[in-house]
């Protein structure tokens, strides 16, 4: 039985999530040796041609805390026949599955299709065996003699603390990452995984960028600068943000269009500050929701966010309701934009409370005279 996953890098931290990937499919940790080659992410310095090691303090942490026992491959030719088996089952998974090279959309998806390799592969026979590769597993299981895997997990990430730049951006390793504008200045922490990195601000979650493999680069978030673009909106059209959202499909054509027709009507400035408030309606409204939104909007000519934000809401209401709504094209009618304060107006809840009474007012005016003699002097002096 073999365990495969692909990361975007080879690092010590891939070395150590294919650690776990692979102990949690097992179900346990072997007790028995584990047989390692002389990888940098484990091994500091290879003393001389035996088997002792220098070990890497975080792998000596990490082999600890599962408590695997190590044995390490003599280096040179004289151990080249003590890894053979591993390398050509690797051989094998890259003849078969990896050539040509499949097209995916990320790396999430090509591991599930690893993980149906991996079972197609368990149900071969090797040459004319008798069993297939996943029933001789069954019987070498109970020789593993399988340790519980430890109830507390292990970070396998890194951590670094770096100091937020002037333009918003953190340095790790040799790449820079976008974090939110309110963040300039602050010293955050980072865990940097095989494939991705996480952004923490006082333990909350604030980023999360996919790994930048390639040195000196650059991977923004176009949401991380709208506070500052909605003060500053003439920086809008040639932000680097903006190119890497195009680039990711973040930011559509419908926005584009959207845009168009708002500087039309309102002006450069007022109709790019009024596409920003729009982005920012993403923090609440799932994306595709958002596009719907904007496109029904455009539909109908309405370029305030408020419209926006109301179509967006009736596109997600319309996918609860059981009852499906037509659109114009299917005969429902001309697209009609409702704004935002109206539709409050409108769905406001019942009022409960009692009608007013001036009871209590009128106790406190003045009773009027019961004398009338009174009164009529009074009215014969006037």
């Amino acid at each position: 039985m073999v365990q495969r996953s692909v990361f975007a890098s080879c690092g010590q931290e891939a070395f150590f999530e294919g650690h776990v990937h692979a102990l949690r499919t097992l179900g346990g940790v072997p007790r028995s040796k584990v047989r390692y080659d002389n990888l940098k992410a484990a091994v500091a310095r290879v003393l001389g041609l035996s088997r002792a090691r220098v070990e890497a303090d975080r792998w000596i942490a990490f082999r600890s805390h599962f408590g695997i026992e190590s044995f390490y491959c003599r280096p040179g030719i004289e151990g080249a026949h003590e890894k053979g088996g591993v390398e050509g089952q690797i051989g094998y998974f890259r003849r078969n599955h990896f050539t040509p090279v499949p097209e995916v959309d990320s790396l999430a998806e090509l591991n599930e299709l690893v993980d149906q390799w991996d079972l197609h592969d368990g149900r071969r026979r090797i040459g004319s065996r008798p069993r297939t590769i996943d029933e001789y597993f069954q019987v070498e299981r109970p020789l593993l003699l399988l340790l519980p895997l430890p109830e507390e997990p292990f970070e396998t990430g890194r951590l670094f603390t770096p100091r937020v730049d002037r333009y918003s951006q953190i340095a790790v390793r040799t790449n820079r990452y976008s974090v939110p504008v309110r963040l300039i200045g602050k010293r955050v922490q980072v865990v940097l995984h095989a494939s991705h990195l996480v952004v923490y601000d006082r333990n909350v979650e604030v980023a999360r960028h996919e790994r930048l493999i390639a040195k000196g680069g650059c991977r923004l978030d176009l949401d991380h600068y709208l506070e500052a673009l909605i003060r500053k909106p003439g920086a809008f059209p040639g932000a680097t943000a903006l190119e890497q959202a195009r680039s990711a499909g973040k930011f559509t054509p419908v926005h584009d269009a959207w845009w168009a027709a708002a500087v039309k009507a309102h002006g450069d400035t007022a109709g790019t500050r009024a596409l920003i408030e729009v982005l920012l309606l993403a923090r609440h409204v799932s994306h595709e929701h958002l596009v719907a939104g904007l496109a029904m909007a455009l539909r109908a000519g309405a370029l305030t966010a408020d419209a926006v934000a109301l179509e967006a809401r009736k596109v997600a209401q319309a996918e609860d309701e059981p009852a499906r709504h037509l659109s114009p094209a299917e005969g429902g009618g001309e697209a009609t934009v409702t704004f935002l304060h109206e539709w409050r107006l409108a769905h406001l809840p019942p009022d409960t409370r009692p009608l007013p009474s001036v009871t209590h007012y009128d106790q406190l005016l003045r009773r009027r005279r019961t004398s009338g003699g009174g009164e009529h002097r009074e009215g014969e002096a006037q």
